[in-house]
């Protein structure tokens, strides 16, 4: 069948009276929902399932490399024809295992080409792919099993496996468990090392996975994302072939991937696999395009990263704030270290940087002499330090970013664009581009979507809502949750506050259950920039005479526990140096009520109070915590949001102490 009859013989049930009635949403597992199709652009272009985008992938990039890992300290690759078998021996294992249709397949470890295999063969031999967070604790993991009705789950390891068995008996789906690295060190029934996974697909015929797949709809779900839980228990986002496939195609034309055939993108895969700008960033849009997609270490986080990014050199990059962060951090520290020529150097080529940048986000194009100099003495050595020589599309998303950091790294000529979004629209909604390029903007809609801002107030700020087949079909199972977020129109509620400039760029203001609003762009953000050596902070008011916030220093963490240390991290000494104090720790801050930092600290608080529409926004009191937020602590959920119920609960008695002084 071509494109082109699919597309009318698709439209012909799309409006059928069958079709008519269903609804843009569903909470069912086996549940379809109208696509929200229209008759021009991107929103008009014909629906598809994962195999279908995977097997023209195929036609059209078969013999490139899809997939690049090391083994030991060789780089092995794996092209799109390879890939696809792969997968497809996956799905056939599945289905001897007795993988039931919309029954889910938990992956639970650290990227890698099986974790992707895992992924797309559980959706080819129709099940649900359903990425855990590999930081989650056993009950966690029981959580999201049972709620998926997973038929298997696939770990990474030793450590990983004693998580699922210590619950298993609680699983009354779970038919078998698969290691897919490492040896098992010990046999239990329907326990499998991945070798032994891969060939029990042997015993299953090619025309059998076929006829499942033949049987998948576009608009039939194949994803689950769960929430990271920071508001409560976490939530089944349920995703269809469609809202994958159709956000691939957009997203990647819209910040202007190259096939292929003309380029090949380069990637690298180290963000959480269970969250979705992971998966679209490293598995679907790599496919839709034929990019190459490098494997980090599973050490990404604790310092490796930046090897496999010289060794990849990726043209595509996507890191949440807190990577942009820990770059911008090693970068100070070193250049704290350097000789005083160089440190003059870096500052002169710094503001040369910044200065041309701005410049540009007024429109100009010029380059003068001095920032050509500065590119070659400086910007491109940094990029070339950083493993981003040639990438030009530097992302950032998932949590708020400091403007203090994104002028850091636009001083240094590496402009981070903005995108916005959240799981249950795929992915990105807003993304910026170069020619829209706005310090703080999340940027413009993509192609074929609308945005809306419900209930503006006078200063045209309201709540950021979304439309477009981007959008996810509800969360599993819970109507009454799915109902909170989808309109009875179809709109997404994105729960966020923001309004646009007269260029259509949109700037998230706030959230509509934040405890606290401040009226400056982004309390937590202002208070991070003003502040200092602060990472987190809590803002807290509900239904209280004024505002208190909690927060957590910068301090080292254990590489092996994830715990933060109560040493400081070399920059927050730094500030402390120059605030004229001779902390080292937290606790020597903490011990003697350090005076020169709490007095920054005060300086900064008051700088946000001034911006303060009235004197129920202002912070009125604040405290230091003894250790910082963090996922081991339970305080942070994977992508490194605050769990704020949780850290209400946990300082219960702290805040309390805040209003009754």
């Amino acid at each position: 069948m071509s494109p082109s009859d699919f597309f009318f013989s698709f439209l012909s049930l799309e409006y059928s009276p069958e079709q008519t009635a269903l609804k843009v949403f569903s909470t069912s597992a086996s549940g379809e929902v109208k696509i929200r199709m229209e008759e021009s652009g991107f929103a008009a272009e014909p629906p598809i399932t994962v195999s279908q985008l995977f097997v023209e992938s195929v036609r059209k990039y078969g013999n490139y490399t899809a997939l690049a890992f090391k083994q030991g300290d060789q780089w092995k690759t794996m092209t799109y024809k390879q890939y696809h078998e792969e997968c497809r021996k996956a799905a056939k294992s599945f289905l001897q295992l007795g993988l039931m249709r919309f029954h889910g397949v938990g992956i639970l470890g650290f990227n890698s080409p099986e974790w992707f295999i895992a992924d797309i063969g559980a959706i080819l031999a129709g099940g649900f792919a359903v990425g855990i967070y590999a930081t989650n604790s056993p009950e966690a993991c029981l959580y999201v099993a049972e709620n998926c009705e997973a038929n298997i789950i696939v770990v990474e390891n030793h450590k990983q496996l004693q998580k699922i068995l210590e619950i298993q008996e609680r699983l009354p789906h779970l038919k078998a468990i698969v290691q897919y690295s490492g040896q098992l060190k010990e046999k239990q029934p329907n326990l499998y090392s991945w070798a032994e996974f891969m060939k029990l697909g042997s015993k299953v015929s090619d025309s059998r996975l076929d006829e499942v797949i033949a049987s998948q709809k576009p608009n039939q779900c194949c994803t689950l994302i769960y929430t990271s839980g920071t508001t409560g228990n976490p939530k089944g986002v349920m995703l269809s072939h469609d809202n994958l496939t159709w956000t691939a195609l957009v997203a990647g034309s819209t910040i202007r991937l190259r096939e292929a055939t003309e380029f090949q993108e380069v990637v690298v895969s180290y963000l959480p696999l269970s969250h979705i700008a992971a998966q679209m960033v490293d598995i679907w849009l790599p496919m839709k395009f034929g990019a190459v997609t490098y494997f980090a270490q599973p050490d990404a986080l604790k310092g490796s990263l930046g090897n496999t990014l010289r060794e990849a050199r990726p043209t595509a990059f996507l890191g949440v704030p807190r990577v942009w962060e820990k770059m911008e951090e090693k970068m100070k520290s070193t250049g704290a270290k350097s000789s005083t020529a160089k440190r003059k150097i870096a500052t002169w080529a710094k503001t040369v940087g910044l200065q041309t940048n701005r410049r540009r986000i007024n429109g100009s194009s010029s380059a003068s002499l001095s920032y050509r100099i500065a590119k070659k003495m400086v910007f491109k050595k940094v990029r070339k330090a950083l493993g981003l020589d040639r990438c030009f599309k530097c992302y950032t998303g998932a949590a708020p970013i400091t403007k203090e950091t994104l002028e850091f790294f636009l001083s240094l000529d590496i402009p981070i664009y903005e995108l916005y979004g959240m799981s249950e629209c795929s992915g990105p909604h807003t993304i910026t581009l170069p020619e829209t390029f706005r310090l703080t903007s999340c940027g413009k809609v993509i192609s074929g979507c609308k945005t809306m801002l419900y209930q503006p107030d006078n200063a045209d700020i309201g709540e950021v809502c979304f439309w477009g087949r981007h959008v996810f079909m509800g969360y599993l199972n819970m109507e009454d949750k799915t109902a909170e977020s989808l309109d009875t129109e179809g709109w997404l509620h994105s729960g966020d506050l923001g309004n646009h400039d007269k260029d259509g760029c949109l700037y998230i203001t706030g959230r509509i259950k934040e405890n606290v609003f401040l009226n400056c762009p982004g309390e937590k953000t202002a208070l991070k920039q003003y502040m200092y050596i602060n990472i987190y902070v809590c803002v807290y008011r509900s239904k209280r005479r004024y505002i208190c916030i909690l927060e957590g220093l910068r301090c080292n963490v254990n590489e092996d526990t994830g715990e933060p240390e109560d040493d400081l991290t070399p920059e927050a000494i730094s500030i402390c140096e120059k605030l004229g104090s001779k902390a080292k720790k937290v606790s020597d801050i903490l011990g003697s009520k350090d005076k020169t930092v709490y007095n920054a600290i005060q300086e900064g608080i008051n700088r946000v109070n001034m911006k303060a529409a009235s004197n129920a926004q202002k912070i009125q009191k604040w405290d230091i915590l003894e250790k910082d937020f963090s996922v081991a602590g339970e305080e942070l959920g994977p992508t490194m949001k605050l769990k704020r119920p949780f850290v209400l609960q946990m300082y219960k008695d702290r805040i309390e102490n805040f209003y009754n002084e």
